[in-house]
């Protein structure tokens, strides 16, 4: 085999929602659906990666 078999990304503590996920960030729904795609649903993963932009969840 090559290897060049997709990896199933594991689920680091509970998912967000799409939309509540977006919501949250004040995303755009393309972009949203773009970082699921990316990193995967994790709310532990998408936090990390949305401080790391500067970009602070709206509570």
């Amino acid at each position: 085999m090559t290897g060049n078999t997709p990896k199933t990304k594991q689920t680091r503590g509970e998912p967000y929602g799409l939309e509540e996920f977006r919501q949250l960030y004040g995303l755009s729904t393309d972009e949203a659906r773009d970082l699921f795609k990316r990193f995967g649903p994790s709310k532990i993963e998408l936090d990390l990666l949305m401080r790391a932009k500067g970009r602070e969840a709206a509570n």
